[in-house]
């Protein structure tokens, strides 16, 4: 099994739409975060400097400048591959832990924030928990 998607799921990923909004959404935010503008994130990223606008116009990163996005803002790469309609690239999956050893209840809560399809609102979810329990346990 490969752990990079095959050259068939990459032109298959390229018939279908997607919505880029999502993918601009999250890239506003990271650069609010950053304090960047769209030049200084595009060409902080390694890429050229109207790179963002593009994607602001909706049109498709490749899944290379999804890569250097993400390793930027520090984030991890299947993040922006999956905003972006790219099939997932399983090189870039770590495990940190193991569900074994994991308590009950936080499986459950693991898996229900697995089951949100867009990887945007998953992102704002998982980091809402860990806002509360940050809050929580101080």
């Amino acid at each position: 099994m490969s752990v990079v998607p095959s050259i068939k799921e990459r032109r298959n990923a390229r018939k279908k739409d997607y919505d880029h909004q999502a993918l601009v959404d999250r890239l506003l935010e990271l650069m609010e975060e950053h304090k960047e503008s769209f030049r200084e994130a595009s060409l902080a990223s390694g890429l050229d400097h109207q790179a963002i606008n593009r994607i602001r116009s909706g049109k498709r990163p490749s899944l290379i400048g999804c890569i250097l996005l993400a390793n930027h803002f520090g984030l991890d790469p299947n993040e922006l591959i999956l905003m972006a309609g790219w099939p997932r690239i399983k090189a870039f999956d770590i495990h940190t832990e193991n569900a074994e050893n994991l308590p009950p209840e936080a499986v459950e809560v693991a898996m229900a924030v697995a089951r949100i399809q867009n990887p945007g609102e998953r992102r704002q979810v998982s980091d809402a928990i860990l806002m509360l329990l940050q809050k929580y346990f101080k």
